[in-house]
């Protein structure tokens, strides 16, 4: 998974919404609200960069959180078996 590209998949749009107070992921039928971690994770997701490179990244934003590579990629596991997000 390290190596693979994250994508959000068509048809969802990740946006900040004021009146939740967080990001939300946005898709025809309703919306899911995220917490923070999963906030700043699919803000990297940008159909670019790979998984280990969000994890280095978010690791430099983030030096003092313990056990965040296997926390990212916990999400990415999640979020990819939710339909959120397709690896390439």
């Amino acid at each position: 998974m390290l190596t693979t590209i994250p994508v959000i998949r068509r048809g969802f749009r990740l946006q900040f919404e004021p009146a939740q107070g967080c990001h939300v992921l946005l898709y025809p039928e309703g919306m899911i609200k995220l917490n923070d971690s999963a906030g700043e994770i699919l803000q990297q997701v940008d159909g670019q960069r790979s998984v280990v490179e969000i994890i280095d990244q978010l690791r430099q934003r983030f030096p003092d959180v313990p056990g965040i590579e296997e926390d990212i990629l916990a999400f990415m596991e999640v979020a990819h078996a939710q339909f959120w997000i397709e690896l390439r």
